[in-house]
């Protein structure tokens, strides 16, 4: 089963009628196109007709080298200036209680003017940091394009951070104010959050929804504020600091400009989802990564409509919102796509095209979703906060395989490359690399230029290495196996966790699985896997029996171990890292980002009783 375009859809497509435009008779030369002209950015921007102060001198400047392009050199943009005076819905929200509200392009106008305005007259000044810890409710965007709006540079915190992310990242950034709330819901349980910022020396913005008293600014108060604190900014001038957690060390400060993330966000948006103008896009995430404001910004830019949920996301939520609000793209990870399956089945995603993104999807997820849809695309989509968006995903005018990538993102050029640094043959698993520059790469990390070319830059001279392990197949499609560090490597060959996990996944009984690599004296290392199943008495040796069966002895999980969940982030992130820390014994490190931490007790008390089984035998 494949997604197959129709002549209509095709001719009908943002991607086709630009091709036309530029006479490019297949994808591939579109793709070409992108990467290789500067100007491709430059047309783009125009066509959207991005607000320009003043108008750039260069498009790009390489006299840094590859690792700090600059773009739109000289000139003068703000995005949080792009609002359109409109009376037209902007964003859509609902609660996990079922609430629900609508806000106006004028309104989020309104509270970002007041914003920018309040924080300058505080005594806030361009380039200051401002961080946001605040559930997904409409207020928090008004909020981010306020501080950008103010030339000041937002630091976006994921809603269920404890105090120590917290306090890490405050500190790192060294942001003078924070908003947030008094109180949130997750789960039919009432958050208190400005309980998480408690001997945090920092000025506070509370949204007070339960009349809180305390040493605080009153959100209400802001936004009453007379007043524009417009920043005319320049084009390279940061905008954003978004951390992602590194498998070691503190969480990397990603900086990000005004032209740089939000335009790459649109292009993908535009290209590769195929928004139009007026569309809702909801993407399920939170604020605090990179897939919250890659939703705001694009959507923002291309005139859409952004629809968001507060609180925990299941079938009856979704399927609510979608009644109710209309959504025309909805995007997801493979994980709650797997919880979906386990819930129920008769889930309708009446939307025009879906997305997944976070980690690989297996083709039963795949098929799940395309069929939900009703045979709709499905726009796989994978890259990361460092890139602002895609490094790879798929275009609606070509044949979408399961689980696959039918084409690299506008103005990205990929490769897979093998431990020789060379482009590997089809169907030959190496690391993921990008050989071209875009808008959208960061602008290095926060106060740690080091760390960052350490990161992407040292493997091989000019090439960016993602981290991802993927391979090409013969007919060109991409596929991503898992993350390189992820790696298994069994008897000299090498396998990544989701081509396992994805045989697992079939089993019937099974709705998700982790699979890691644990040293093993004759083999190098060793698969094991933990399975989430429907029953509790589904047995180990019968899942054991099903991967042999499909995978063969020589790549089959030594051990697969029954659990009640996996941990995960709050987008649904599987951290097996933290498996692997578990069955090792190993020190957990940074877990600020897990979402259900009572997992992790669990899978200990698992793994202790098959050890103490064995002790006895």
């Amino acid at each position: 089963m494949v997604f197959e375009p129709d002549k209509e859809l095709i001719e009908n497509s943002n991607v086709y009628r630009f091709m036309t435009e530029k006479n490019l008779s297949t994808l591939e030369e579109f793709i070409k196109y992108t990467n290789e002209n500067p100007k491709f950015w430059e047309e783009f921007v125009d066509f959207i007709n991005l607000r320009f102060y003043k108008r750039h001198e260069r498009i790009l400047d390489l006299s840094n080298g590859k690792q700090w392009p600059k773009w739109f050199v000289g000139g003068k943009l703000n995005i949080g200036d792009q609002i359109p005076e409109s009376s037209e819905v902007f964003i859509k929200w609902m609660d996990e209680n079922l609430n629900s509200r609508e806000v106006t392009y004028n309104q989020v106008l309104y509270e970002a003017k007041a914003v920018s305005s309040w924080l300058k007259k505080i005594g806030l000044k361009k380039g200051d940091r401002v961080a946001i810890y605040m559930p997904m409710i409409p207020e928090i965007i008004s909020v981010m394009l306020g501080v950008i709006r103010a030339g000041m540079v937002i630091v976006p915190l994921f809603s269920g951070f404890g105090p120590e992310p917290i306090r890490i990242r405050v500190e790192d950034s060294e942001a003078k104010v924070i908003f947030t709330v008094d109180k949130s819901i997750r789960k039919g349980k009432e958050l208190n959050m400005i309980n998480n910022l408690e001997g945090l020396n920092i000025s506070k913005v509370v949204l007070n929804r339960s009349g809180t008293k305390g040493d605080f600014y009153d959100f209400e108060e802001v936004i009453r504020t007379a007043g524009d604190g417009l920043e005319y900014t320049e084009s390279e001038d940061p905008m954003m600091i978004i951390y992602t957690s590194g498998t070691t060390g503190k969480p990397k400060g990603c900086v990000h400009t005004h032209d740089g993330f939000p335009i790459k966000a649109s292009a993908d948006i535009y290209f590769q989802f195929d928004m139009k103008k007026g569309e809702t896009l909801m993407w399920i995430s939170d604020m605090g990564w990179m897939m919250g404001p890659w939703t705001v910004f694009g959507s923002l830019l291309l005139k859409g409509k952004i629809g968001i949920i507060e609180g925990y996301t299941d079938g009856k939520v979704i399927s609510k919102f979608m009644e109710d609000m209309k959504v025309d793209i909805f995007g997801l990870s493979a994980s709650l796509v797997r919880l979906l399956r386990s819930e129920e089945d008769n889930i309708k995603l009446d939307v025009r095209l879906t997305g997944n993104t976070g980690e690989p999807i297996d083709p039963e997820s795949w098929y799940w979703l395309f069929h939900h849809s009703g045979n709709k695309p499905v726009i796989n989509y994978s890259g990361g906060t460092e890139i602002s968006g895609g490094i790879l995903g798929n275009y609606v005018i070509k044949k979408i395989k399961p689980s696959s990538f039918n084409g690299e993102a506008p103005g990205i050029k990929a490769s897979v490359f093998t431990e020789d640094g060379k482009e590997a043959p089809p169907n030959t698993e190496g690391e993921l690399v990008v050989l071209s520059v875009w808008p959208g790469m960061t602008r290095g990390f926060w106060r740690n230029p080091e760390r960052y070319l350490e990161t992407y830059w040292s493997k091989w001279e000019n090439v960016w290495v993602h981290g991802d392990l993927a391979y090409k197949d013969n007919e060109g499609y991409f596929y991503i196996v898992g993350r390189s560090d992820d790696t298994i490597k069994v008897s000299g060959k090498r396998i990544g966790p989701a081509e396992i996990e994805s045989v697992i996944n079939s089993h019937p009984e099974v709705i998700e699985s982790a699979c890691i690599g644990v040293p093993d004296p004759i083999k190098g290392e060793k698969i094991v896997c933990l399975a989430v199943t429907r029953k509790k008495d589904v047995s180990e040796k019968e899942l054991l029996r099903y991967a042999e069966e499909k995978l063969g002895k020589a790549l089959s999980p030594s051990e697969v171990k029954v659990v009640e969940e996996l941990p995960k982030t709050r987008n649904a992130k599987i951290m097996r890292r933290l498996i692997k820390a578990i069955y090792l014994n190993k020190p957990l490190g940074d877990i600020s980002s897990l979402e259900n931490p009572s997992s992790l007790e669990a899978i200990k008390k698992v793994i202790k009783k098959e050890e103490d089984m064995q002790k006895e035998n």
